[in-house]
């Protein structure tokens, strides 16, 4: 079974709502699941770069309205 999370970050800019994911990515085991709600438009380039930069697998990226939902693997 795979553990999963899940991070509300609506709300928050720049460079808030990554900081706060890799916080929460520390939680889980390697292989583990964190999902990622943010309304800062800058997420959406944001978190490609910092899984291409750290090494975790961006899963999916998402829209729900004007919610991203970003779905990342520890690696």
């Amino acid at each position: 079974m795979t553990d999963t999370l899940e991070y509300d970050a609506t709300g928050l800019l720049c460079p808030l709502p990554v900081l706060r994911a890799n916080r929460k990515l520390r939680e889980l085991d390697v292989g583990g699941l964190l999902t990622v709600r943010a309304t800062d438009p800058a997420a959406e380039a944001d978190f490609p770069a910092f899984c291409r930069q750290t090494g975790h697998e961006l899963v999916s990226a998402t829209r729900e309205g004007e919610v991203l939902v970003f779905v990342i693997r520890k690696r």
